[in-house]
């Protein structure tokens, strides 16, 4: 998945400062023309004040942009905490160990020719990698678009995008490994009037990636936000840790990660594999901390711009104040699509508001209609009264092009203080049309402001995300891995079963049969009907071959199935090893559900739930989870699957035992945990899951070691 094949994190930080922090920078490669590679950093940084020593390093001039230039890195008159380099491909090694012998803490390498051109170019990366480890200098790069932090006038990057604007004041930062594309984003959120006053770009990832800026934006005070562009990932486990660490400080982290995956895997040999494939378990790693993902550079900056104003409401119940009754509708609409709960207004209070404009919509949304405008004091009184009842943690008020004139905004700004002032737990929101000053005289008061009511819906429930995410404890519980010695090899479904029940995950009654006669016994023994399969560690889809026979209701069908089922194993899997027919009590009237577990490369042992059927494979309604989790955690994600009113009891059916399925859910990511160095994946499918009756059951099993 990373961007390179190239190990990361060389070195121990030895140093406290992070990676932007520095008193004295040099410049390798310095040039007198601004508008150059080496020219722009410092041009940059004389604009911007920088606070600390600059020195240009060039063995052709004496002066740099009025600066005293030096001919090579033995001659510059100190030790630069940080090193631009800027020279060609080839030159970069020997500046680099040039830089490590005068004991430099970091060089951000913008040269570009290493391993995004080809394996020549990888080789030369590597070099890079041996040079950095042998005298203790961490890289950002190669191939970066550098970093800059406004607050102390850093620049050590060449984007062009500074020939436009300069930073905002802000507390968002971001970290990204596409350097052309942070500078987007910086540049439309500048167009925004959003503050980005930090961002790290860390290109081929030689050795610095992004999860190590992270880290380092959440131990800088100043940075409240911090937005993260991914195309892969080099280090999973700092990623994580990262994650943890942002949301132990709660700080929010936007994601936008390209490159997704496709679901389905061909070679994968069960539906828990293909079904959780790459995206969906990042998704599912993003869920366990206080992160969100973006899907565009609007919805990224929407939700980062949204979080800066450090309101996060710990549930989802949003009231809408609106002069406009279409608008509440569309408002209304989303919320609903996004999950976004609107409670209706209680009767107290929808009377009160009554009482105050008898034509006015009071329900939630509650159209005050444009009387507001004609009587600004409504404002107060209509939020104010939707607040009292403590009913809503975030209020979206719609006022449109009104709300942006000047003579509106005189009178109606104050009233909507004051309420802003009353309840300053709450997220307060405006959709209105209005110019830069106006706008950010409504952001000093403490609205977040958008333009479009949809994009503020969405903003509104991905901070209310957040704040559920910060709420929540660590959902990953400690464990010990084992080694399990009966499997060494893959085993057939009966003994994957009995694995599975010293796990805690019990199954219908069953035995195996070597024989039609002991077969029919066992019928006998559980009642019928009964199902009858065909046991091989080699037949993984036996439905596939006809190796699955329902409602067998007699002894002489038994006598006839179990001929009939070695008979399919020998003209479809010829050379399968069979080690007898699995004889089980037919269960009826179920709902069938899946558990699953993916081992993935990345993220270790992934487990999934979800019901059986069209449900998972064709609506991919399922939920994931890193192992191992508890069985609280294990409910709360069954109950989030979308079709989680069929286990609560659709038309007149009792629910099933829903904590028995989370507690064989959470015995599974048990398992998975324990045995991960031995199991590939894990499928429990069915579990049969009896409505009105105690308890579920496994019906199949399949295990990949």
């Amino acid at each position: 998945m990373g961007k390179s094949d190239t190990v990361t994190n060389l070195q121990p930080e030895t140093s406290t400062k992070k990676l932007w922090e520095a008193d004295s920078i040099a410049i390798i490669g310095a040039s007198n023309d601004p508008l150059r590679i080496g020219g722009r950093p410092i041009s940059y940084m004389l604009q911007r004040n920088y606070k600390g020593r600059i020195y240009p390093v060039n063995p052709k001039q004496e002066t740099i942009q009025g600066l005293k230039a030096y001919p090579n890195v033995d001659a510059l008159p100190e030790t630069p905490d940080i090193a631009i380099i800027a020279v060609a491909s080839g030159m970069v090694n020997q500046m680099l160990a040039d830089l490590g012998k005068r004991g430099t803490r970091l060089a951000v390498i913008l040269s570009a020719g290493f391993s995004e051109v080809g394996e020549e170019g990888k080789q030369m990366q590597e070099e890079l990698i041996a040079t950095a480890k042998k005298y203790g200098i961490r890289v950002l790069g190669p191939n970066t678009l550098g970093l800059y932090d406004d607050r102390q006038g850093l620049f050590s990057t060449f984007s062009s995008a500074f020939e436009l604007y300069w930073p905002q004041p802000g507390s968002i930062a971001i970290a990204s490994q596409s350097g052309a594309f942070a500078l987007h984003i910086f540049c439309s959120a500048r167009n925004r009037g959003i503050g980005i006053p930090l961002c790290v770009t860390t290109g081929n990832e030689a050795d610095i990636n992004v999860a190590e800026a992270m880290i380092d934006m959440v131990r800088d005070p100043e940075i409240q936000v911090i937005g993260v562009y991914l195309e892969g990932l080099s280090d999973p486990e700092k990623f994580t840790e990262a994650l943890k660490l942002a949301k132990q400080h709660r700080k929010p982290v936007v994601v936008m990660k390209t490159g997704r995956s496709a679901i389905g895997q061909v070679a994968a040999q069960s539906h828990t594999a293909s079904i959780a494939g790459d995206d969906l378990v990042f998704d599912a790693v993003l869920k366990e901390y206080a992160a969100v993902r973006a899907y565009s550079p609007d919805e990224f900056l929407d939700i980062a711009y949204m979080a800066s104003k450090k309101v996060y409401p710990e549930r989802d119940a949003l009231g809408v104040i609106t002069v406009s009754g279409g608008a509440g509708i569309l408002i209304s609409d989303v919320a609903e699509d996004m999950n976004l709960p609107m409670p209706e207004l209680e009767e107290g209070a929808q009377k009160q508001l009554k009482e105050a404009l008898s034509f006015a919509a009071v329900k939630n949304p509650v159209d005050c209609t444009a009387q507001v405008i004609n009587q600004p004091a409504l404002a107060d009184q209509f939020l104010s009264t939707m607040l009292e009842t403590g009913q809503y943690t975030s209020i979206l008020g719609f006022f449109a092009h009104a709300a942006g004139t000047a003579s509106i905004e005189a009178k109606l700004r104050p009233e909507l203080r004051k309420a802003v002032s009353k309840y300053p737990d709450a997220l307060f929101t405006l959709s209105l049309i209005a110019e830069k000053d106006t706008i950010a005289r409504y952001e000093a008061d403490g609205f977040a402001v958008f333009e479009d009511p949809v994009r503020a819906v969405r903003a509104i429930k991905a901070i209310g995300t957040l704040g559920a995410a910060f709420k929540k404890p660590d959902a990953l519980l400690p464990f010990e891995k084992k080694t399990l010695d009966t499997l060494k090899t893959t085993p057939d479904e009966a003994q994957a079963k009995r694995l599975l029940e010293e796990a805690g995950l019990q199954g219908v009654p069953e035995a195996v049969a070597n024989d039609a006669g002991q077969a029919g016994r066992l019928a006998e023994q559980f009642g019928f009907p009964v199902v009858m399969k065909i046991l091989s560690p080699d037949i993984k889809h036996k439905s596939e071959i006809g190796g699955v026979i329902l409602n067998v209701n007699s002894v002489a069908e038994v006598h006839e199935n179990y001929g009939l089922l070695l008979q399919r194993a020998a003209d479809h899997a010829p050379s399968a090893n069979i080690t007898g027919v699995l004889v089980a009590k037919q269960i009826n009237n179920a709902v069938e559900c899946i558990m699953g577990v993916k081992n993935d490369p990345s993220f270790g042992p992934v487990a999934m739930f979800g019901l059986g059927g069209i449900h998972v494979e064709v609506l991919k309604d399922v939920v994931l989870h890193r192992c191992p989790f508890s069985p609280e955690t294990a409910k709360e994600l069954i109950l989030n699957i979308k079709s989680a009113a069929i286990l609560q009891g659709v038309r007149g059916k009792p629910a099933v035992d829903i904590d028995a399925l989370a507690e064989k859910f959470s015995r599974l990511s048990i398992f998975a945990a324990q045995t991960q160095d031995q199991v590939k994946s894990v499928e429990v499918n069915p579990v049969l899951a009896v409505p009105g009756e105690k308890g579920c059951y496994v019906a199949d099993a399949l295990i990949e070691v």
